[in-house]
């Protein structure tokens, strides 16, 4: 089906991480189809889209594309339009699917993850490498809720990119401080991410007030309808959220 994943195998070198006993690191790389059929002037014009995302056969959250990310990317690519020219941060990007479309849509991204996990920034750039984009991205350390060089080093910004980012309790409050020092320096651009529901007493609204900060849901019901593809398969029978988030007026 046009939009879901297949993946294939293949042995990469011990530098990519996560060897086995064999020193071999075991890498699942899966590929994801992006469709769409749009009318021009009377002709169907049909575009597509690949992008290929690196996985390891580790216990690590970076290295795993949750449902949050093709849910954002497929929002991106229906909006692509929007994105020529942009300048786009994503945040803790592990494999940065929604990043790399972004890039491949025609927007200057900047893809990041925290700064104490050297080899989740590499797998980032592993990532781009598949995808030919990697001249073309920067790669940065940024560890929510601390303020270090990576943070300093990002430029301009029209969008801030992040999926699955609040799936711990505990960080939720430097994720929203880091947005929103974010959205201070740059008062125009807007946090787009998705989240995955996993406990009705989980929320940021009491932190995003605090923090200056207003929250807009975007309906997810029609996503993926004109190209065929049933948003429920896509989300992996998960309920997932998007959120439009800004600095409060």
């Amino acid at each position: 089906m046009p939009g879901l994943e297949e993946s294939f195998w293949f042995h990469s070198s011990p530098s990519a991480q996560g060897p086995m006993s064999d020193g071999v690191a075991s890498e699942q790389v899966k590929k994801f189809f992006f469709t769409s059929r749009r009318s021009l002037e009377g002709t169907q014009d049909d575009e597509s889209l690949e992008i290929y995302i690196p996985e390891l056969l580790q216990a690590s959250y970076s290295f795993y594309t949750w449902p949050s990310a093709p849910v954002l990317a497929w929002f991106l690519w229906e909006h692509r339009d929007d994105l020529v020219g942009k300048r786009v941060l994503e945040l803790g990007s592990g494999t940065a699917l929604p990043g790399i479309v972004a890039s491949k849509c025609g927007a200057f991204v900047t893809l990041s993850d925290s700064a104490s996990l050297p080899k989740s920034l590499q797998h980032i750039k592993r990532s781009c490498e598949l995808n030919g984009v990697l001249s073309q991205v920067k790669v940065v350390g940024v560890t929510w809720g601390l303020f270090l060089s990576g943070l300093f080093s990002i430029g301009p910004l029209d969008l801030i990119l992040g999926s699955d980012c609040f799936y711990e309790p505990a960080v939720f409050e430097d994720i929203v401080v880091t947005v929103a020092f974010l959205l201070e320096r740059n008062s125009n651009a807007r946090f787009l991410c998705t989240y995955q529901e996993r406990s009705a007493d989980w929320s940021i609204e009491h932190l995003l007030n605090k923090w200056g900060l207003t929250c807009t849901h975007i309906p997810l019901t029609g996503l993926g309808a004109n190209s065929g593809i049933s948003i429920q398969e896509l989300m992996h029978d998960h309920t997932i959220h998007l959120l439009d988030i800004r600095r409060a007026s």
